[in-house]
């Protein structure tokens, strides 16, 4: 991908392409590209990347992931002052598990317009009747991120209309 050659102008692009970088790996493993990885204090304490297929588990997200690992690094199941950055926009499960978690701060590559729970579809991470609302940064290497997505589900296609032909 291009991300790889990019330069990184800001902190939140720095840790974006870790994300993206998972998310490789998801496409590698043909699960669904989105990675993630948590920072606290600058330095990178969680990385992951869907694992859905692999697991045969619904929940084995990468944000989901990526906070187990976080939790078990800290030693706490609080990740105040974390952020979390994710290439695809939180589905409810993972936005509820962030808000549980009490995550600080989430950076989105790409908005999920279908089921995204950080404000395209609801408001899981800001929702005023929850105990903790967390602060979101949207469209960081958004074109990348797309582009991974995109790029993947058209090679699935391609890949299942050549196996219905044969």
């Amino acid at each position: 991908m291009d991300f790889e050659k990019k330069e990184y102008r800001t902190d939140d692009e720095k840790y974006m392409i870790e994300a993206l970088r998972e998310a490789q790996k998801a496409a590698q493993a043909d699960e669904v590209p989105v990675g993630a990885v948590i920072v606290k204090d600058g330095e990178i304490i969680a990385a992951a990347h869907n694992r859905v297929e692999a697991g045969k588990s619904s929940s084995a997200h990468a944000e989901m992931i990526a906070i187990a690992k976080a939790e078990m690094q800290l030693g706490s199941k609080w990740l105040n002052g974390a952020v979390l950055y994710v290439t695809l926009e939180p589905c409810c499960m993972c936005a509820g598990s962030m808000v549980l978690a009490r995550i600080s701060r989430l950076v989105i590559g790409a908005k999920d317009p279908k089921s995204g729970a950080c404000g395209s579809v609801i408001n899981v991470v800001n929702n005023n009747n929850l105990n903790h609302r967390i602060d979101v940064t949207t469209g960081v290497l958004e074109e990348e991120c797309s582009r991974q997505l995109t790029e993947f589900f058209r090679r699935k296609r391609d890949t299942n209309n050549t196996e219905e032909i044969n």
